[in-house]
């Protein structure tokens, strides 16, 4: 008999986590694309540094042997040139493979419907439904047309990308803005 009371106890708190404010709450609702997730990899590379410091040592390194293989022969070699041009585009295309790969990942889903309420964000998909509280964030940055919330792990493996297209309702980006200020710090 003392299990069963507990249990209710439990599942009343469970259920008590889950009520939202609905005056405080913001609405999104959106199809993810392909610019989305690769905003919000562009935002993880500028906080993390690590990646662009490894692609940039790369691009050097490989400009400058192409460098040396000109002046050692004294012309422009094919070979050299061709390959120096495939690390160049592989360099530049990578973010944008990524995200690709990233819009097949999340794509097939359909419609997003992102709830950010004081209780965290909870992200409804026809086959899903994600619900991270704000200790899962280290901090958000805002672009021209997101909001890119960012996980606490030391190699920010998590990436949330909330679309200002997504808000449909008046007074919804301030709404927003002012929830992730009171609970997450931007970065």
């Amino acid at each position: 008999m003392a299990e069963g009371h507990s249990n209710q106890r439990t599942n009343h708190a469970e259920a008590s986590d889950n009520v939202v404010d609905e005056r405080t709450a913001v609405e999104l609702t959106y199809r993810p694309q392909s610019a989305d997730a690769l905003v919000g990899l562009r935002v993880r590379e500028r906080i993390k540094r690590a990646g662009l410091l490894l692609r940039v040592v790369f691009l050097v390194l490989w400009v400058g042997q192409w460098l040396v293989s000109i002046v050692g022969r004294g012309s422009v070699d094919v070979v050299p040139t061709v390959l120096f041009l495939l690390v160049v585009l592989l360099v530049w295309g990578y973010p944008r493979l990524q995200a690709a790969q990233v819009q097949r990942l999340v794509g097939w889903q359909g419609d997003y419907r992102a709830t950010v309420s004081p209780a965290g964000i909870t992200c409804r998909t026809d086959h899903s439904t994600l619900i991270q509280k704000w200790s899962v964030f280290q901090g958000y940055r805002e672009t021209a047309n997101h909001f890119v919330l960012l996980s606490r792990d030391p190699n920010i493996m998590c990436v949330d990308v909330l679309p200002k297209r997504g808000l449909h309702e008046a007074g919804g980006l301030e709404r927003l803005r002012a929830i992730l200020d009171q609970y997450t710090p931007r970065v």
